[in-house]
Parts: structure tokens; C-alpha cells; sequence
């Protein structure tokens, strides 16, 4: 039985004042509002200069809450709301577009070579996870190793996640939801020919579906986690059977040519496949509910990763056995793949499990999202308000009303192809940075560090990452051959084998990724390699976004946390701080 949480505050929690919202210095009239922008600059100085500490984000910020999320999650409960968040996610969803457009039979290795990198990222994830166990995910660890700024960054592009996934999904559950009642994907849509191709299908279906799921995820964490992992075990066993059914009626010759596009192929496929694996993310949000994190966070993660790697790989090659990929259904391939080899009853069963898949994953990912927005808003970067913790439900609701909304009005508009672009990119990017933010942890502490050691890890880091990226560039352009990759990887070599030679500066306090620096580095370079796949258009959609985010920024963002942190600063500056300060800057000792 869950037992309610410890209300700290005695303020109604539905309440819509200014000062709910920007209750900071800067916002309280007009005239103060002027004078903060006059002073842009300087604090804008300040915030790129800034970093939070562990004490901070476990002590500190959780009090804007005012009431205590509730510690309720187990190794089993994490285990699963990581299957259910990532299992059916995108595997009903991407991969028939993809085999269709890029891989063909080669959409297996594209999954491996994705599952492997979302395997680097869960392992940084989960060290960070379990040394500062809070709701905001890779918000909090880019926030303490990198900065405040490189911390807003991260919150736009998770925040662009939580919208544009929770859209693509309610797309996708409307898609399979109409191919069982008539065998057109679009059935239920409404065409506008005066909108431009992408957003001309309006999708009502879409708009229901994360209403209710989303609806549910605000009731209580625990009876929500029961409820994904009763469901995640039907689905086990309908993929073992799409599995068996998969190979006994797959042909050798739908298996050939294997790669129909090129090596090319296979790499664009894996960096838009790895929307299916996103969601194991959510997982590390939970920590803050979790009982145990030392023990149950890495059970859960890294766990949980491994198996649905080799779940994927199986499912990607039952499909390109059972059908040609030039016949492939691109919006609801596996029920579509039954019909096509005479098991018609097949296809209802295969797309109940999709429809329940793509359930779970809204229902967790809607838990994840919103803690991802609660932490944001607890260091003022949005509104407090989206902070407030339910007292009777222990659960953000306004956190989770505002991701409904935004992303109901996006899945009403926004074709699947138009959705998965965006959202990989800004997935992929700020698992590159999960990485970049663990071997700071590891090389660098402010105490400790001395200059001659800070500048050779940020040449060290400079290196990785800029090999990475320029053998990304040569990939893209086709320039140079292996003679160009195989330079970029020689230097990135040497980038890592240089950092290994460094001292670490800190241990894990409870449990580390191993191999460090080579796994990160690993991860970093495999992360821009799939980022450097994508489509033109996917960055130019990403850099518009964080345009839009970086407005935001400097004239709201910037002036909310500057007077934050220079009020906790004044309250607390009486204390022994176990840190230095955090306007000492990410990187000054």
C-alpha cells in the first residue's frame, strides 16, 4: 500500500497567481523587468559561468515542491517501466519505414549498432542516477558538471522530447488502432489539402489517447508501475510469438540483397531507429521514488538495456524474413507482414500488443517527462509552478497537464516522418553530452584539480569530440575514404588513451561505468556519428528549435535563475558549504 506523502505546505496546490509564476525580482514590474535586461550581459556571464552542486539538486531545489514525491519503486518496478517506456515505442513503429527507406534486411544491424550506443548512454545514466537519485534526469548531471547554461540547452531539447515523443506515439497508436478496423492507417484522420504536406492529417485519435494515458499517469506512481508491468508481460509473450511465427514462415531470398543502400543505408536507418530506444532515460527520473537507487537503478537500466537490444534485433529480422522490404507497410508493418502471409487473425493480435506497447510507453513516458519538467521548473528555468507536487497523489500534475497539452496539439498536426527526425536528433545530442558531463565528473572537482590537469582534460575532451565529429563530417560528404576515417579514428584514439593516462579526481560512490574514459569516449563518438546520419532537415528543425530556446532564454530563463541563485547564495552564505561556490564556473578552480 502506498502511504500518502508528507504535505510541507499548507497553500492550496490549485492556485494561478503572478507570483506562482515568476516570483523572482526581476519579474515583479515592469521597471524591474527593464532594469534585468539592462543588465543582460553580466548575467548572462554569470549563467554560463555557473554550476550547480549534488547537495544543491538533492536538498535544495526539491523544496519548491513543497510536497515530497513518494519512494515507492523497486528493481522490478524500474525493470519494467523501462520495457514499457522503450518496447513498442518505435520497434512497431519505425522500423518498417525504415527497412523500407534506408536499411532493407540490414535494419537488424541497424538496431544492434543503436543498441549499443543507447547501452553506453544508460551506463553513464545510471552513475549519475545513482549519486544524485532526483527527478531531473540528464537536466541535474549536465547541470553539475556542465553548467547552468549547457543545462537550459538540455532542458529545451528534453523538454522538445517530451512533446514531439509523446505526439509521435499518440500518432502511431492511432495509426495501428485504425489498420485493425480498416486497412488504412489514415482512417480516422482528416485531410486539410490547405496545409503543407506533413501537417495536413489532423488526428483527433491522437489527441484522446494521451489525454487518458497521461490522465492515468497523474493518479499515483506505484499503481501506474503495476500496471506496466502486468501489461509488459503480455507483450513478452506475444513478441516471443511474432518471433517464432517470424522465422518459421521467413524466406532466405526476402533476406536478399542485405544492403540494398549501402553501408549508408544502415547507419541513416540506425540514427532514426533509435527513437526506439529512447525511454530508458524515464527510468533514471524515477530515482527520487526510487526505495534503494544504489541497487535498484543499475538492475533496472542496464538490465533492462541489454535485454531489449537483443528483443529488437530478433523482432527486425522476424519482419524482413517474413516480407520483402520493397512490400513492407511503413505504418503498421507487422500487422500488415501477417496479413501478407495469409495469418490475417495474426494481425489483430499483433496490433493489440503494439496499441498496448505504445500505451505503456505514453503512460511511463508521461511519469518521466513530467519529473523531467518538475526539476526544470524547480531551478526556475521554467515557471515554478510546473514544479508543485500533488499532496494527496505525490505525483506533478501540472507538470503533466502542460506536456498533455503541448503535445495533443502537436500529434493533432505533425506527420510520424516529421516527429521522428526532430526527436532523434535532440535525443541523440544530449546523450553525447551525458557522456561529455561523466568524464568531467571523473577528471575534473574544483578542490582538487589544478590548472595544468584542467587544461589537459579539456584538450583531451576537445580531441574526442572533434575527431568524432570531423570522421562524422567525412562519412556525411563521402571525402577522403577510409583514408579520412581511419585518421579521425587514430586521433580520437589518442584523444582517449591520453585521458585514460590523466588522474581521476573522483570515484562512484556506489556503483561506476567501467572503463572509463573508453566507454564515454565510445559514446560520444557513436552519438555524433548517428547525429551526423540524420537529414538535412532533422537540423535545420533542430536548430530552429533552439533558437527559439535560446530567446527564451535570455529574456526570461537567464534573469529567473540569476536571482535565484544569488538569493539561495545570500540565505546560505553563513553555512560551511560542503562545495565551493557555484558562480566559481564549471571549469575555474
Amino acid at each position: 500500500m502506498e502511504e500518502p506523502p508528507i504535505s510541507t505546505s499548507t497553500r492550496s496546490y490549485w492556485r494561478w497567481s503572478k507570483q506562482d509564476f515568476f516570483p523572482e525580482p526581476s519579474f515583479q514590474s515592469f521597471t524591474t523587468y527593464r532594469t534585468a535586461l539592462s543588465s543582460a550581459c553580466p548575467r548572462l556571464k554569470d549563467r554560463l559561468l555557473s554550476r550547480s552542486s549534488d547537495n544543491n539538486e538533492l536538498k535544495v531545489l526539491p523544496q519548491a515542491s513543497e510536497n515530497p514525491m513518494r519512494r515507492c519503486l523497486t528493481a522490478w518496478d524500474l525493470t519494467w517501466l523501462a520495457f514499457g517506456s522503450v518496447v513498442g515505442s518505435g520497434i512497431f513503429v519505425i522500423t518498417g519505414q525504415e527497412a523500407r527507406s534506408d536499411a532493407g534486411p540490414a535494419i537488424v544491424l541497424s538496431y544492434a549498432i543503436s543498441g549499443f550506443s543507447a547501452l553506453l548512454s544508460a551506463l553513464c545514466y545510471t552513475e549519475f542516477a545513482v549519486d544524485v537519485p532526483v527527478a531531473g534526469g540528464s537536466f541535474s548531471f549536465l547541470r553539475i558538471e556542465l553548467g547552468d547554461f549547457i543545462a537550459f540547452i538540455a532542458a529545451g531539447n528534453i523538454l522538445l522530447e517530451a512533446v514531439v515523443g509523446a505526439a509521435g506515439l499518440g500518432r502511431s497508436w492511432s495509426s495501428y488502432f485504425a489498420s485493425m478496423i480498416k486497412n488504412d492507417s489514415d482512417f480516422f484522420r482528416i485531410r486539410v489539402n490547405s496545409f503543407h504536406e506533413g501537417f495536413n492529417m489532423l488526428d483527433p485519435i491522437a489527441v484522446a489517447v494521451l489525454f487518458i494515458a497521461n490522465g492515468v499517469a497523474m493518479i499515483s506512481t506505484r499503481n501506474t508501475s503495476i500496471l506496466n508491468w502486468l501489461s509488459s508481460i503480455v507483450t513478452t509473450l506475444v513478441i516471443v510469438f511474432i518471433v517464432v511465427v517470424g522465422f518459421v514462415h521467413g524466406k532466405a531470398s526476402n533476406l536478399t540483397p542485405f544492403f540494398p543502400m549501402g553501408m549508408k543505408g544502415v547507419f541513416n536507418a540506425a540514427a532514426v531507429v533509435y527513437w526506439s530506444y529512447t525511454g530508458f532515460d524515464m527510468v533514471a527520473t524515477m530515482a527520487e521514488e526510487t526505495k534503494n537507487p544504489g541497487r535498484d537503478i543499475p538492475i533496472g537500466l542496464v538490465g533492462s538495456m541489454s535485454m531489449i537490444t537483443v528483443i529488437y534485433c530478433l523482432m527486425a529480422l522476424a519482419l524482413v524474413s517474413m516480407v520483402n522490404y520493397t512490400q513492407i507497410d511503413v505504418d503498421a508493418a507487422y500487422s500488415v507482414a501477417f496479413v501478407q502471409i495469409g495469418m490475417k487473425w495474426a494481425k489483430y493480435l499483433v496490433s493489440i500488443c503494439a496499441l498496448k506497447g505504445m500505451t505503456t510507453s505514453l503512460l511511463v513516458g508521461s511519469m518521466g517527462q513530467a519529473r523531467y519538467m518538475t526539476q526544470i521548473a524547480r531551478s526556475h528555468m521554467i515557471p515554478p509552478f510546473f514544479a508543485l507536487v500533488h499532496p494527496k497523489t505525490g505525483t506533478p500534475v501540472n507538470a503533466t497537464l502542460f506536456i498533455t497539452l503541448l503535445s495533443s496539439i502537436v500529434g493533432f498536426f505533425s506527420s510520424l516522418d516529421v516527429l521522428s527526425s526532430v526527436f532523434s536528433i535532440s535525443t541523440l545530442f544530449i546523450f553525447m553530452l551525458m557522456a561529455v558531463a561523466l568524464l568531467v565528473r571523473r577528471y575534473y572537482v574544483r578542490q582538487n584539480t589544478s590548472r595544468e590537469d584542467l587544461t589537459r582534460v579539456l584538450g583531451c575532451l576537445f580531441v574526442i569530440i572533434a575527431s568524432s565529429a570531423v570522421g562524422t563530417a567525412l562519412w556525411s560528404s563521402k571525402k577522403l575514404g577510409w583514408i579520412g576515417y581511419t585518421v579521425c579514428a587514430v586521433v580520437w584514439l589518442l584523444g582517449t588513451l591520453a585521458m585514460s593516462l590523466l588522474p581521476k579526481q573522483r570515484t562512484p560512490k556506489v556503483w561506476g561505468v567501467p572503463l572509463v574514459p573508453w566507454l564515454p569516449s565510445l559514446s560520444i563518438a557513436t552519438n555524433l556519428f548517428l547525429i551526423g546520419s540524420l537529414e538535412p532537415d532533422a537540423f535545420w528543425r533542430f536548430f530552429l528549435c533552439t533558437g527559439f530556446m535560446l530567446l527564451y532564454y535570455i529574456f526570461v530563463g537567464v534573469h529567473a535563475t540569476y536571482d535565484v541563485e544569488h538569493q539561495n547564495r545570500q540565505d546560505f552564505k553563513d553555512v560551511e558549504p560542503t562545495e565551493e561556490p557555484t558562480n566559481n564556473g564549471p571549469f575555474v578552480r
